[in-house]
């Protein structure tokens, strides 16, 4: 079965990883349907239940996003606030539609990976950082997995580092 891949990047035209990601996926129309929240919204008026329909149609779901300033893209917040309503994604008589359906993060991540963990540049961890998309997956019963990260675009975005998060990419998903 097909991955949704839901991309959320401001700027993909102008973006280096995320979009070489994207015209990598776009090469597996049979494996990938690909979802560009930007491109389908860029007056960012979300139709919510379209968008409820679609990921009723995918028991595999990967988010992948710019991770800056320690967090998501506010579309991606915002989408999530909308999107994951009382009644249809959780809460009393809810049909948890998302339940069991496996979730994932795919992030492109500025700094370098030992920056995030304890004792270095910072204090926390990419996994405590991202603890609020854990909690909210695990609290719509959805199948929460562990992200992709590549990290240290600002460091390194030269063709070959690319190229190699790319393949990285791709075979984390198809094993996801």
């Amino acid at each position: 079965m097909k991955i949704l891949v839901v991309v959320i990047h401001p700027d993909i035209h102008s973006s280096v990883f995320n979009k070489r990601w994207v015209e990598e996926l776009q090469k597996f129309p049979e494996e990938f349907h690909l979802h560009q929240l930007h491109q389908r919204y860029p007056d960012e008026r979300i139709d919510v239940e379209a968008e409820q329909k679609l990921l009723e149609k995918f028991d595999k779901i990967v988010f992948q996003f710019p991770f800056y300033w320690f967090n998501c893209p506010p579309f991606f917040k915002r989408w999530l606030d909308e999107v994951l309503t009382y009644g249809w994604a959780f809460g009393k008589n809810s049909g948890y539609k998302l339940s069991g359906k496996k979730i994932a993060l795919a992030l492109s991540i500025g700094i370098a990976k030992k920056e995030y963990n304890k004792g270095e540049k910072y204090k926390y961890t990419m996994e405590e950082l991202l603890r609020p998309f854990e909690l909210t997956f695990d609290y719509i019963k959805a199948d929460y997995q562990p992200f992709f990260g590549h990290y240290g675009i600002e460091l390194n975005s030269s063709d070959h580092a690319v190229e190699q998060s790319t393949k990285s990419y791709l075979e984390y998903l198809r094993q996801f």
